[in-house]
Order: C-alpha cells, then structure tokens, then sequence
C-alpha cells in the first residue's frame, strides 16, 4: 500500500494524494481511489483521453464548477444535487479526476432485509426504480427501512428535475441520465447525480455514448445505424435528456418503465428491444391505443403490484404529473420538441405534494396518496377509506382589484400540517432559491375538538373573507364549508376557498 501524490493540470499549485493498494474500485472506465481522509476521491481513466476529451473535464471542473459557485443556491446544488468534479489530474500519462465524496447516507446501513450482502454497498437508483426490490415476498427484498414511502420518492425527483434544470440552464446536456448515474435516499428524501464528467457541450463537445438502454431516446435509439457524421443522426442532447428525465420520475413513483408493455415487434430479442423502445416505441398507459398494455401473465410476479396498471395506474401520481407524463410520452415520445423541460416537472411535482393526503392504514407501505379529487378518497395502495371530514383549499389570485381567479394549484389538509409563505403569496416561487426565513411555516392545520382548524403563527393580515374578520397572530380560525380566506394584502397575496369533502 502506497501514498500517491498527483498534480492539478487546472492549476500546477494543487496537488492530491490517493491511497494505492493495488486493487481500486473499478468503474465503466476508471479506476477509483481514495484520498488518505477519505474526503475525495481521485477517479483515473484507463484509456489515454484525446485533446476534446482533456478540454472538456477542464471546462466542467473549471468554468461549469465556478458558474456553480457563484449562481443562486451554488451549496446546495454542489452538496446535494451532484457530485461535481473539482478538478483534473495526471498520473503516468492518463489522466484523471477528483471527485467529492459520497455522503454516507447514500450508502446501504443494512441493505437486504434477510441479508447484510449490499450493507455498505452505493445507493445507486436502480435499487428503487424497480417493482421485485420492494415486494414483501421477494428473496432479497430492500429493507423496509431504506425504502421511504411513497412521499419521499416525490422529493427525489424534485432533487434530480432541478439537477436537470441547472444544466440545461448552463448550456450542457447530461446525455447519459439514468437509475446508474444517480444515487437516492428514500429515507432522507435526497438524490444526487453522478458521473458528470461527459457532459454535452453543444456545438464544442458532443457526447460520447449514447445512453444506459432503458432511457435512450427513440429518435437516438431509430437512428444509431447512421454514421455520427450523418444530419438525420439524433445524438444525445438536451430534448433527449427530457425524455430520459421523466422515465426516471415514472420508475421511482411507478415502479414500471413506461415503455416495455407486451408488444412484440420482432421475434428476436435484440431488435424487439430496439424497436419496442425506438421507431416502434408506445406508452403502456396510452389512453386509446391498448397495444402495449403489459399482460399480465407474462408478468414476473415479483413485479406486482405495479405492474397491474389497472390497479395502479399513473393516474394515482394526480393532475399534474399525468399531464405532464401524457405530453412526453404520447405527444413528446416522437416529437421531441413537445417535451416538458425540467422546470415544469419540478413545478408539477411539488404542486402534487399540496394534494398529498396520509393513509389511515398504520400498515399501509406506502404511507401517503394523492387525493383522487372524489367526495370519498380511499389509499391506491392499500383501499383504505379516508375517515372523517377532509378540508380542500383551492387557492385564487387577484387577476384585477375586484376579481380572483383559480391557480390550478389546491392543497390538501391534514392534521399538524403547515403552510409555507409559497402558499401564501404567488410571488414567492418553492424552489431552491428559498431563504431561511421563506422556509420556515407560517401556521398550520389541526383537528381541534372535532373542528377543522388553522392556527396563525406569522401571518399579519389574514382575514375570514366571509366573516369580515381579522385573525391575529396566535389565534385560530376554523375551516368551513365554502369559507373564503385572505392569506395576505401584500402584493401577490391569494385567497383560498375551503370545500369539505368526505362529509
């Protein structure tokens, strides 16, 4: 065992040092080592890297990392959304980079509920987007306790749409997102990406593969016989990154990939798989063509229950992530430009966090449900009925000085849960440019001596609209059928109007 010290290329005053023991972790085209604190990590190529491959890890390590830096919310997309290289080394002619690294939490505490075989071991995505992991009958099924519930994995994905957000917003394509290049914690509701160091530079450095199978586009995967050279080639890109994107977000809160149905389109496997996900590629869930509707009893039974789309359709996932999931999947899957870009899912995905509502089942795995928008929601996962009455607020803003129209946006009650000045007023955005002082609450939602009620901690101007009442700091207001509340006078400030459902 050895104590190797390397240069900076970026900078000739840096140096690093890596622990040699003759057997580094092998990556896809690396060999990774650790620092002797362990607080990086010094990833090698195997191969000699050309001029375009050096000057693109220069530019993501130098120029991309400082735009990092220096823009909104640069700690929290450096220590929580990626795990960005620093910074590139040399050592005996093949170059490297340093990395980071990974946050504990990232890594399996026990692993297997009957086993310790993957305790220790990276919490790479693929754990979680697929259906036999999780199945309480399945040999070597994720503990329950590394799992989360349903509501968590919605957190994820905000972590990885805004991981997409940023990039795209800096010019640079991912090209290669996947369950393989993101880490999740279910438990702590945190994901990060990895592997950045193939990044897509358009018109300066293109990518260099194609993608991991199951994310690939169709218009890459259609055209991947033509010569790189060719116009009617479609390399990865940004389009196909909001095509990769949103089958994460379907995986992690389905389970299934959106995709592989039970369509055959050629008896051998290798061109079905091309064809099922490119030239031929169909939504399993398309509304009227049920041609790749998976059946069933070709269906692993490790896979159910979310392989019955029936019983689980993408429905349950609410308004506006169907939406969202029918314009890239339907209009989107040969049309790139009609993808949603990340924004838009990160905006559908935290306004369906505002409809989320707790299942009265203690056993209940999944914990939460989106409310299905009836007068008597029951859990998708478990069909327990919601008991007891169940406040709905419909949020509106002042379009002119006398008239509010709707937001589509609608949060759900239940008992102890807050409201945020985002709710509040529509000129505050819930995103990672929130200050500390936007995240803390601003009341909250109780059932107090069989009543429905708010309780105000911070708001100085809410006003029972129906009432013509002011409600001070530090007293509560009970919701009511049809009611109407003033949040705010400010600028921005909405009205919420409280229907009762379940009565």
């Amino acid at each position: 065992m050895s104590t190797i010290t390397v240069k900076s290329i970026n900078d000739n005053a840096k140096s690093y040092q890596f622990v040699d023991n003759g057997e580094p972790m092998r990556g896809g085209v690396k060999d990774v080592y650790f620092s002797p604190d362990k607080k990086y990590v010094v990833a090698i190529f195997r191969e000699k890297l050309d001029f375009n491959q050096k000057e693109r890890l220069q530019r993501i390590t130098n120029k991309y990392l400082v735009q990092i830096q220096n823009g909104d919310a640069g700690d929290y997309y450096l220590n929580e959304v990626y795990r960005w290289p620093t910074d590139v080394i040399e050592h005996k002619g093949l170059t490297g980079i340093i990395v980071p690294i990974y946050d504990s939490k990232f890594f399996f505490k026990k692993g297997y509920e009957t086993s310790d075989l993957i305790q220790g071991k990276e919490k790479n995505g693929k754990w979680f987007a697929g259906s036999k992991f999780r199945n309480p009958n399945f040999p070597l099924r994720v503990a329950k306790s590394e799992l989360g519930d349903w509501l968590s994995y919605f957190q994820v994905c905000v972590n990885l749409t805004r991981g997409v957000k940023k990039m795209h917003a800096m010019g640079l394509a991912h090209s290669d997102l996947s369950y393989n290049n993101v880490l999740i914690d279910p438990v702590n509701k945190s994901a990060c990406m990895i592997d950045l160091d193939g990044l897509v530079v358009p018109g300066l450095f293109p990518a260099e593969v194609i993608g991991t199978a199951e994310f690939i586009a169709p218009e890459v995967l259609s055209t991947k016989h033509l010569n790189k050279t060719d116009p009617n080639r479609k390399l990865p890109s940004r389009l196909t990154d909001l095509h990769a994107l949103p089958v994460l977000i379907y995986m992690f809160l389905l389970h299934r990939h959106p995709l592989k149905g039970g369509k055959v389109h050629d008896l051998d496997t290798e061109k079905d798989d091309l064809l099922s996900m490119g030239e031929k590629a169909m939504f399993i869930e398309h509304p009227t063509d049920a041609a790749n509707r998976p059946k069933l009893n070709q269906v692993s039974k490790w896979d159910l229950p979310w392989a019955d789309i029936t019983k689980l359709p993408y429905a349950i996932t609410g308004p506006y992530l169907k939406t969202l999931f029918d314009k890239v999947f339907i209009d989107g899957l040969h049309n790139p430009m009609q993808r949603p870009n990340a924004e838009e899912w990160e905006i559908a995905l935290l306004k369906t966090t505002d409809l989320m509502q707790k299942c009265h089942n203690a056993s209940c795995e999944q914990k939460w449900y989106v409310f299905d928008n009836t007068n008597t929601p029951r859990c998708p996962f478990c069909n327990t009925a919601h008991k007891g009455t169940l406040p709905v607020l419909d949020l509106y803003y002042q379009f002119q000085e006398t008239v509010w129209k709707p937001e589509n946006h609608r949060l759900m009650v239940y008992n102890d849960q807050y409201l945020f000045q985002w709710h509040v007023n529509r000129n505050i955005a819930r995103n990672e440019k929130l200050t500390a002082e936007q995240k803390v609450p601003v009341g909250y939602f109780t059932f107090y001596n069989d009543k429905w009620v708010f309780v105000n901690q911070k708001l100085t101007s809410l006003k029972d609209v129906t009432e013509d009442k002011e409600i001070p700091i530090g007293t509560m207001l009970e919701l009511t059928d049809g009611k109407k509340i003033l949040l705010s006078k400010e600028e921005g400030g909405r009205v919420i109007v409280v229907t009762m459902a379940n009565k």
